[in-house]
């Protein structure tokens, strides 16, 4: 799976144009997303940590208004 987005960076002028943050964000929600579609059960392993934050935001950002549809371990 590869997403190729045109970033700021790239000198596009497009209102468009994505930062590198909100391009790597845009590609983890669409992960989430299509784990979501794929598997019958995902869970997400959260230990309270930065990372595991990161994640539970994340996928939030994926699927609000709806609950995540994600276990939360």
């Amino acid at each position: 799976m590869t997403t190729t987005v045109a970033t700021a960076e790239e000198g596009t002028d497009s209102p468009y144009a994505l930062s590198h943050l909100d391009a790597l964000e845009s590609e983890a929600v669409h992960i989430f997303r299509e784990v979501a579609g794929e598997f019958e059960r995902p869970v997400i392993l959260f230990s309270g940590g930065k990372d595991s934050i990161v994640m539970l935001h994340l996928a939030l950002k994926a699927f609000t208004p709806a609950p995540v549809p994600f276990s939360l371990l």
